[in-house]
């Protein structure tokens, strides 16, 4: 399984590139998983439930089967390696929104209107910038409004091809 990262400051649009670039990633054969990493301390479950009484009485995980979905909650660890396998087998990339601490190579999307630095200053993981205004630098700029070409990018970084049809 490969990693991919995509990281920026907030308000930036890593969540809407990584929404255009799931379908066609998915279009193009790929299993993908999305992981999105927050600083915030998050709860999905709510006291009492039964899932959570399951959790709180020291199950290392648990998973809340439905007939259309299914959760799977487990304590954090700080390895990201042991994160990305909790995802487990059958998938063929991993879309990384945030963990800019992680050693995956990373896409910065960059908005100069923020009035932010580039990321990518402070992080040698970082290997292209994706911007909607025009940026010079020693790294690859990537048109923010052009997913496939970003797709067709983290697949050549990975080391993959795909052949779309034209």
């Amino acid at each position: 399984m490969k990693a991919f990262g995509i990281v920026g400051y907030s308000g930036s649009g890593k969540t809407t590139l990584l929404c255009a670039l799931i379908p066609w990633f998915r279009a193009n054969g790929l299993r993908v998983a999305a992981v999105k990493a927050t600083h915030h301390d998050i709860e999905w479950d709510r006291p009492g439930k039964d899932s959570y009484r399951l959790r709180e009485a020291g199950a290392e995980a648990v998973l809340l089967q439905g007939p259309k979905r299914s959760f799977l909650t487990r304590q954090s660890s700080s390895d990201w390696r042991v994160s990305l396998d909790w995802l487990g087998s059958g998938l063929d990339l991993v879309l990384v929104e945030g963990k800019k601490d992680w050693p995956i190579p990373k896409i910065e999307v960059y908005r100069p209107e923020l009035g932010h630095r580039l990321w990518a200053e402070q992080d040698p993981g970082v290997v292209a910038i994706a911007s909607d205004q025009p940026l010079t630098g020693p790294l690859a700029r990537l048109d923010l409004n052009d997913p496939p070409a970003i797709g067709r990018y983290i697949l050549a970084s990975i080391g993959w091809k795909i052949y779309e049809e034209t």
